[in-house]
């Protein structure tokens, strides 16, 4: 079978000047585009009020759900911040109705919004770091950039689509439980967590196992949602799940992110694939 041939001289000389114009002009081309996009993202999760510096505006979201209207609520959101909560749960035994909120001097930090703010305001550190007079020399120099930009873009868009998975007792203990007024009952856990473009609250309700209970007692691991019949410890109590019930509400502006995040994406990688295509035409690896 024959091999492909190498490059003439001529060849190989259209070739370098090709890859030239590719690092000193659509690299650059790539990189504003970058700038402008990732510069809409930065703004969706600044949400500025009265001018940039401007504290973040509120935004109240109706909670709900197609599966059940046990719990129903208003979840306030300040930029990175939960700053009012208003639950309604109606207890599935008696029809009992519970009402409870924050307490006026709390507010609750989303922390995946927060990290996948800082990640995008890395990405954009790093393209603004090669300015327009900038020269690329290299192949390899163009996809450090795009590796590095493109670790803090996948990074941001996982803290919003992944969940931290939490084990009951670590939903306990965490500082939510406690701030609510009137104080959560006992056998009442709550967590608020974004999913995707979504902010979900989950309230699970809970009774004791007695110590002569015949049910195998199985402590459950950690979980994004969990389900009823999940046991855990805590204090000097076994408990158990009996009822979950989440509920959600769209942010618009995450889902906004998200799509900014994938075209991103996307042009990072069409450009290494650009680069990487010169690598093809030598032998060796000029670049």
């Amino acid at each position: 079978m024959a091999t492909a041939m190498a490059p003439t001289a001529v060849e190989r000389a259209v070739l370098e000047e090709e890859f030239r114009w590719l690092l000193h002009d659509e690299v650059h081309a790539v990189l504003r585009q970058l700038q402008d996009i990732l510069k809409e993202a930065s703004l969706r999760f600044t949400l500025p009020g009265s001018g940039m510096e401007g504290p973040a505006r509120q935004e109240n979201f109706i909670l709900g759900s197609s599966g059940t209207d046990q719990v129903k609520g208003v979840l306030t959101l300040q930029g990175d911040a939960l700053s009012q909560a208003d639950v309604n749960l109606k207890m599935p035994r008696n029809n009992q109705l519970l009402h409870f909120a924050f307490r006026e001097d709390k507010q609750w930090k989303l922390q995946q919004i927060q990290d996948a703010r800082n990640h995008v305001s890395q990405a954009i550190y790093l393209l603004n770091n090669r300015d327009e007079s900038y020269q690329f020399r290299t192949g390899a120099e163009v996809l450090k950039l795009m590796d590095a930009v493109m670790l803090q873009l996948t990074r941001a868009r996982n803290r919003l689509t992944t969940p931290a998975t939490l084990t009951l007792p670590e939903i306990a203990a965490s500082g939510l439980t406690r701030m609510f007024t009137p104080a959560l009952p006992s056998d009442l856990l709550v967590n608020v967590y974004i999913n995707l473009n979504k902010l979900c609250l989950t309230v699970y309700q809970l009774h004791t196992l007695q110590p002569n209970s015949t049910k195998n007692f199985r402590p459950a691991g950690g979980s994004v949602l969990h389900s009823p019949g999940a046991m855990f410890e805590w204090g000097s109590q076994r408990l158990e799940v009996s009822h979950v019930h989440k509920v959600e509400s769209v942010i618009p502006w995450l889902n906004d992110a998200l799509v900014f995040f994938t075209v991103s994406l996307q042009l990072c990688q069409q450009l290494k694939d650009k680069i990487s295509v010169f690598s093809s035409y030598w032998s060796y690896r000029p670049f």
